[in-house]
């Protein structure tokens, strides 16, 4: 599915002298609202560029009369968006948001009410929802309203979480008989230790954006008018560096949660050491003894 940048619209020259004679959260709206027509290949997500160099990635989630419930379809799209972005050389980071009602209010129940456990295991039931935490560039989610269930654990597949004041995480999965199956009882220790994810994944229990970020589930908290103005300055920040540096240093923080401290410090020098064959690490220590701003090529 070939993805449509909006270069020549969204922060375009004339847009941006616009957007300057508006309020911030009329930008976050704006900014939200010119890609809809972008999207005519998605039914569940909007895909749209975002930023000075049009080089930030947004999906949104828009299913908004089901609290963007993560139904099949939808995770396909939002696949399908990431093989896009990622494809995309032009692309730094991507953000992932929803409504300012709901993220992602949780899985579609009605969709997954009358499987059955030999269909889950033949059909491999939600493999493909872990494209977003296989994507090779950084993916910001950006969370107000509801990220419950298997809309928690989506932002959790994510590399940073920015929410707004409104936002509310859990893994209400026990309330209706079942467990989290995406991420959330593997995940969520993770982030927050275990004690606090057997509370909340044994009562369902919803934790506050400023729980969560205490918690060190959420980054940081905005408030919701300026939570996508927010992350789009952070996909900027991120894309402003070498794409390739950046893939190696997220392999290497992923690796913490997945081997041991020795393996993992033993990735890391590799890692580190491989930079030294690299066009930009010259650059960019060149640039450094230089003062001046670097010029990364990605090689």
């Amino acid at each position: 599915m070939a993805f449509k940048p909006l270069a020549s619209f969204i922060l375009s020259k004339p847009t941006a002298g616009f957007l300057k004679n508006v309020s911030k959260a009329q930008n976050v709206r704006f900014l939200a609202s010119v890609g809809a027509t972008q999207s005519e290949n998605y039914e569940f997500i909007k895909l749209t560029t975002a930023g000075e160099k049009q080089n930030v990635g947004v999906i949104t989630l828009n299913r908004p009369k089901a609290l963007n419930a993560l139904c099949n379809d939808l995770m396909k799209e939002v696949s399908n968006a990431l093989d896009s972005l990622e494809a995309n050389t032009g692309i730094g980071a991507v953000i992932i948001i929803g409504s300012e009602k709901a993220f992602a209010a949780g899985a579609d129940i009605k969709e997954m009410q009358n499987n059955t456990f030999s269909h889950c295991i033949t059909g491999n039931f939600l493999e493909h929802w872990s494209r977003v935490s296989k994507n090779l560039k950084p993916v910001i989610a950006a969370v107000n309203g509801y990220a419950l269930g298997g809309g928690c654990e989506l932002a959790m597949m994510c590399d940073i979480i920015y929410a707004g004041e409104n936002a509310k995480f859990g893994q209400p999965e026990i309330l209706i008989g079942t467990i989290p199956g995406a991420g959330g009882t593997q995940r969520l220790p993770r982030y927050v230790g275990k004690s606090k994810a057997m509370e909340i994944v044994l009562t369902g229990a919803q934790i506050t954006a400023q729980e969560a970020e205490k918690m060190g589930l959420v980054a940081k908290v905005h408030p919701v008018d300026k939570l996508l103005e927010e992350s789009i300055k952070l996909g900027e920040k991120i894309a402003s560096n070498s794409q390739l540096i950046t893939r190696l240093c997220k392999e290497s923080v992923n690796t913490a949660y997945e081997t041991t401290l020795a393996e993992g410090l033993h990735l890391e020098k590799r890692l580190f050491h491989s930079t030294f064959a690299t066009k930009d690490r010259k650059e960019g220590m060149t640039a450094f003894v230089e003062k001046r701003a670097p010029k990364f090529t990605n090689e």
